[in-house]
């Protein structure tokens, strides 16, 4: 009997829950402090990344670091969020690494299988899938998927489209953000140390806050592995909470609604364009105009200033002059000729 139990305990491991480690987390510009381990997470030394999970396990291994405080997606304000971290997946036997939103009990539950979700029905979840799960309709074994109560993926996203490989054991850095007010969640993802691409590499509408309404709920990176040689790692990760004014929050929106005005927004760019063209266009023409209409006064001005100047001038007035013609009588006095000679 105590031999069969022997041979039976790695099965039965993985039905237990995994302690949660007291051990206060070291405060390191990488992590935000407010976090714990579960399960088979450990710090590496000397603190500087988490091993989410234990490749010295022989059975299956599974890891979960989370926030410490608990929060609500309804209150006062409704509440939004930017998450970013840094991790990797090694090459065999991993199913890759999972941001989770749960119940602040989770840890406590968390199984040896399927980052750690095989027993709980109520979580959201951004998959980064390295393992084919036939089971839960997985297409291949490097995309992005996500869970809402379940492991069959609503949405998914081929990570080859962006020429990345979870698997590869290379440092990849993932940005998640989810706005209350338009309820979209978007995943960004690149290799460490690249830029943060501007278009995100999967987006999903979904109300967090109808979901979990005023419920206390946990965050966390949770992993699980089968018997592998490397660890799934984390090396930094930070939150960012924002809370939207209550005016700008609406109850569950339409996702279609949200994608029609997002392409009538996209049209209105695009139609807004020959507006500018013509208003350019005009704005020439009417500099041209004007510019032609003073050249015009000008010429005009300097022709009414010459006929002005001309009739200025004084006037010399000629009359043709009178002359008369008289008949001149010579009469020679005899005595005087005679007198000369």
């Amino acid at each position: 009997m105590p031999r069969l139990l022997l041979l039976l305990l790695p099965l039965l491991l993985p039905l237990f829950p995994h302690p949660i480690s007291s051990n206060p987390f070291p405060i390191t510009p990488r992590f935000d402090p407010n976090l714990n381990i579960a399960g088979d997470a450990k710090l590496a030394t000397p603190g500087s990344f988490v091993h989410l999970t234990d490749p010295s396990k022989s059975s299956r291994s599974s890891g979960l670091l989370f926030q410490r405080a608990p929060f609500k997606f309804l209150g006062p304000k409704p509440r939004s969020f930017s998450t970013d971290f840094t991790f990797s997946i090694p090459p065999r036997n991993s199913d890759g690494i999972a941001l989770i939103i749960v119940p602040k009990d989770f840890p406590s539950r968390l199984s040896g299988e399927s980052f750690g979700l095989s027993r709980e029905n109520r979580f959201f979840g951004v998959e980064f899938d390295a393992m084919v799960n036939e089971n839960v309709g997985d297409e291949n074994d490097n995309h992005v998927g996500i869970d809402v109560g379940s492991l069959v993926s609503l949405k998914i996203s081929n990570i080859s489209s962006i020429k990345l490989k979870l698997s590869s054991g290379v440092k990849l850095h993932s940005w998640v953000d989810y706005d209350s007010s338009s309820k979209r969640l978007e995943v960004r993802l690149c290799k460490f140390g690249g830029a943060r691409p501007f278009d995100p590499l999967l987006a999903y509408q979904v109300d967090l806050g109808e979901m979990w309404k005023g419920e206390e709920v946990l965050m966390g990176l949770s992993s699980s592995s089968g018997a592998s040689l490397e660890a799934t790692s984390v090396y930094s990760w930070s939150v960012r909470a924002r809370r939207v004014p209550t005016w700008l929050h609406s109850q569950p929106v339409d996702p279609f609604k949200v994608s029609n005005e997002h392409t009538r927004e996209h049209k209105m760019v695009i139609s807004n364009r020959p507006c500018l063209v013509a208003l350019l266009s005009g704005l020439i023409f009417a500099v041209g105009f004007g510019a032609l209409v003073a050249f015009a006064a000008l010429f005009f001005r300097a022709i009414f200033a010459s006929e002005k100047e001309a009739e200025i001038q004084p006037k010399c007035i000629l009359y043709p002059g009178e002359f008369r013609y008289e008949k001149v009588n010579v009469v020679v006095d005899d005595n005087t000729v005679n007198a000369k000679n």
